[in-house]
C-alpha cells in the first residue's frame, strides 16, 4: 500500500520512530529505531510495509529496500511474525543471517528472540537458496554511525535506552544483565550501544 514514505524524523523511541509528513505523524516500527538519531529533525526516506491482521494494524520502515524485502521474507516463515522479524534485522548483520541460513546453522539462528530450533529450521527450509538477490549489495553500512564523543549524562541516557531498545525487541532481562557491565565500559551513542549488545548476544 505504502512503498515509502519521506519526512521529517520527529520522534524516536525504543520500539518506533514517528515520521511528521504534510503534518501527518506516522509511527513506524523499526528494527533499530536509534538508527535515525543522526537524521533526527531531518528528512528521510523510510521504506515502508503496511501489516494488517485480525488483531492489529501497523506500519514497519526501513532504510532500504532490500531490508524491507528480508522482512518480509522472513514473515513468510512459519513462526516468525513482525516482532520476530524485527528481532532478527536489528543485529544489523544480515549477510550473517543469510549464511546461517544457507549453511543450516540453527545454532546461530536460535540465538535471536523467539527462534527455537523448530522455527531456526523452518527459516532454513523456507528460505535456503531464496536469498542471493538481497545478500551482494546488502547495506555494509547498516545502522553505521560514526562514533562521539559524549558526557557521562549523555551516555548514560543513551545507554538506558539502548537497554528498553534490546527489551523491546524480546531479549530477557538476564541475557542483557549478561553483557551489560562490557557495555558500560564504553562511551557510545544509543545506536553504537544497540550494534555493540546484539553482536555480543549473537556470539
Amino acid at each position: 500500500m505504502y512503498e515509502f514514505i519521506k519526512g521529517r524524523v520527529d520522534y524516536i523511541g525504543p520500539e518506533f520512530v514517528v515520521i511528521e509528513n504534510n503534518d501527518i505523524g506516522y509511527q513506524i516500527y523499526t528494527p533499530n529505531p536509534y538508527s535515525f538519531s543522526k537524521e533526527f529533525g531531518q528528512a528521510v526516506k523510510v521504506y515502508t510495509y503496511y501489516h494488517v491482521r485480525q488483531d492489529l494494524i501497523a506500519l514497519y520502515g526501513f532504510h532500504t529496500r532490500e531490508e524491507k524485502t528480508l522482512f518480509i521474507k522472513l514473515l513468510d516463515v512459519t513462526g516468525i511474525g513482525p516482532k520476530g522479524a524485527l528481532a532478527v534485522l536489528a543485529s544489523g548483520e544480515p549477510e550473517q543471517v543469510v549464511q546461517a541460513i544457507e549453511n543450516e546453522d540453527e545454532a546461530y539462528l536460535v540465538k535471536f528472540p523467539g527462534v527455537g530450533k523448530k522455527t531456526a529450521r523452518q527459516m532454513i527450509l523456507d528460505l535456503k537458496g531464496k536469498l542471493q538477490n538481497i545478500v551482494p549489495d546488502y547495506f555494509p553500512d547498516l545502522f553505521s554511525q560514526d562514533k562521539l564523543e559524549s558526557k557521562d549524562h549523555a551516555m548514560d541516557a543513551a545507554f538506558e535506552e539502548a537497554i528498553l531498545a534490546l527489551q523491546a525487541l524480546g531479549y530477557s532481562d538476564r541475557e542483557i544483565k549478561k553483557i551489560s557491565p562490557d557495555l558500560k565500559k564504553e562511551k557510545l551513542t544509543t545506536d553504537q550501544y544497540i550494534k555493540k549488545a546484539l553482536q555480543k548476544l549473537l556470539k
